[in-house]
């Protein structure tokens, strides 16, 4: 895949652009392979290739010029507005919404925030598209002023992106590097985009996870159900289950599964993705992973885990450890902390692994291994 803007120099996000992909992919597979290196008796799978352009199933882009000319895409090292709105991993429904929300930002008068001044209102639109082609919008605003204008004319804005169902107003008054606030004001009477990845439709809230490239969710979903299926446990535990992925797909007759996550917006979309479709023996909870499972009077047979970047870290670990869990699927973003996190489980076996390429045209990718506990 080649970039304008790559080559241009506007932007360097995607560090992998213009290498090809089979380059690109063998390397992480090395790259992995090395990092788990002292797990001996490691049967590698084959790594799954993504899309090499056109994946990306959601959009975070910062609003920067003037209200009249605004850009879509990054701030330069000055804090000026760079273009990026034809940017070449975006889906194709994302791409269409763009020069649209460009001229419903005219149409609005939305500032967009000049971060060296700390002035304006528009700090970042966030666009999500579903497998189905629905898209949810969102605006971060740095307080209300404009959402009064932006109700007047969201019926244009919708007459133009009828694909468009969820729109809301994130409101993030302070001037740090977060991307968006706590506040979330819904403007249409839809508050989920549904979300089908393979037999099973996640329901997503604003402020819920998702992961970026849903070709690839889809397949991480998919080994994860065939490897706990594969086990048979009757218990199991999806730890950092955001909006539910890995434990609606592991849903069987007899089974019980619980999700834990922090985000109570994200339970809420699990709860009714599991009740919209008549499963039994599901249940979720707004909670810590590792605070549930030091409370926990009995421990599951299989405990899935898909942290953040960190890892899951030292005191699950530890529970695990000294736990009857027979069986551990560990999904990872960062192979660095999962190669950590496995030498802190020596009584467990890493017996399979396999690289999903998540984000093509950079250095990160998902992997999966299951752990076994030694006999």
């Amino acid at each position: 895949m080649d970039c304008s803007y790559f080559d241009a120099g506007a932007c360097r996000s995607c560090t992998h652009m213009g290498m090809p992909y089979s380059e690109q992919l063998a390397g992480k597979q090395r790259h992995c392979q090395g990092l788990l290196s002292a797990h001996a008796g490691l049967e590698w799978l084959p790594p799954v290739a993504s899309r090499e352009s056109g994946f990306r199933n959601k959009a975070k882009m910062v609003i920067g010029g003037t209200a009249r000319n605004p850009t879509i895409g990054i701030l330069d090292a000055d804090g000026h507005g760079v273009d990026l709105r034809r940017c070449g991993v975006c889906s194709a429904g994302l791409l269409a919404c763009f020069p649209v929300l460009a001229d419903f930002i005219r149409r609005v008068h939305l500032t967009p925030y000049d971060l060296p001044r700390r002035t304006g209102e528009l700090k970042h639109v966030i666009i999500t598209e579903s497998p189905d082609g629905e898209v949810m919008l969102r605006l971060v605003l740095r307080s209300e002023q404009t959402v009064p204008r932006i109700r007047k004319h969201l019926p244009e804005l919708l007459a133009a992106l009828p694909q468009v169902k969820v729109v809301s107003v994130n409101l993030h008054p302070e001037h740090k590097a977060v991307l968006e606030g706590d506040r979330e004001i819904l403007l249409t009477g839809q508050e989920t985009l549904a979300m089908r990845v393979n037999d099973v439709t996640l329901h997503l809230r604003p402020q819920s996870f998702f992961q970026t490239n849903s070709d690839m969710a889809a397949a991480l979903y998919r080994q994860g159900r065939e490897w706990v299926n594969e086990l048979a446990p009757a218990s199991v535990w999806d730890l950092y289950c955001g909006v539910g992925g890995f434990a609606l797909h592991c849903a069987a007759p007899a089974r019980t599964v619980t999700g834990i996550e922090t985000s109570s917006e994200a339970i809420v979309s699990a709860r009714l993705s599991s009740g919209e479709a008549g499963l039994a023996g599901m249940e979720f909870q707004t909670g810590d992973a590792t605070a549930f499972a030091l409370a926990a009077e009995e421990s599951p047979d299989l405990v899935i885990v898909n942290p953040p970047r960190r890892g899951i870290g030292k005191e699950l670990c530890g529970w695990l450890e000294a736990s009857d869990v027979q069986h551990v699927v560990y999904s990872s973003c960062n192979a660095q902390s999962l190669a950590r996190d496995l030498a802190a489980l020596p009584s467990f076996t890493a017996r399979r692994a396999r690289v999903l390429d998540m984000f093509p045209q950079t250095t990160h990718y998902e992997v999966m291994v299951l752990l076994d506990r030694a006999a």
